[in-house]
């Protein structure tokens, strides 16, 4: 592990390969049948360009600088993960587009045009727990993580 944590490369090579399973982990869960919402469907861009540029880091030999990039991947996609915490937890309201809205003051027409209009999929439900821990707690921690292992390989570079 030492020796991991003082190459560069293979610190990219590890930040890409953790981004890459990540979304392997995601589309083995949507065959099991955990349909994603669309906050789910947005945290997976930032793991596909992460994976991508420690790919083409490793292959073309790119300035390590580019290591910020990775790092911007990882920690725009851990805020995903933390916000979509808190719409799931129903500490904060979601985007209009996959939570529910207030239906008080809906007329009948407007509130069967709402449920006819909205996604099947809702960002404000858990689908997927373990010990109450779910999958965009994981995503948000696991790219922390990720974002730290792109910050040291920029840093060990620029020694």
């Amino acid at each position: 592990m030492v020796t991991v944590l003082n190459s560069s490369r293979l610190l990219v090579a590890a930040a890409a390969f953790g981004s890459a399973a990540i979304l392997v982990g995601a589309l083995i869960f949507q065959a099991l049948g955990y349909a994603p919402c669309h906050l789910c469907i947005l945290q997976r861009w930032p793991h596909l360009v992460a994976a991508i540029l420690g790919v083409a880091i490793l292959i073309f030999r790119l300035p390590m600088v580019t290591a910020l990039l990775g790092a911007l991947a990882a920690l725009v996609t851990a805020g995903m993960g933390v916000y979509h915490s808190l719409v799931e937890r129903h500490l904060i309201a979601g985007p209009d587009t996959c939570t529910a809205a207030p239906v008080g003051s809906m007329s009948a027409s407007d509130l069967l045009a709402h449920i006819q209009n909205s996604p099947v999929i809702r960002c404000d439900e858990i689908a997927w727990q373990m010990f109450g821990v779910t999958m965009p707690n994981l995503n948000a921690l696991f790219s922390l993580v990720f974002a730290a292992l792109w910050l040291r390989a920029f840093w060990l570079a620029r020694r």
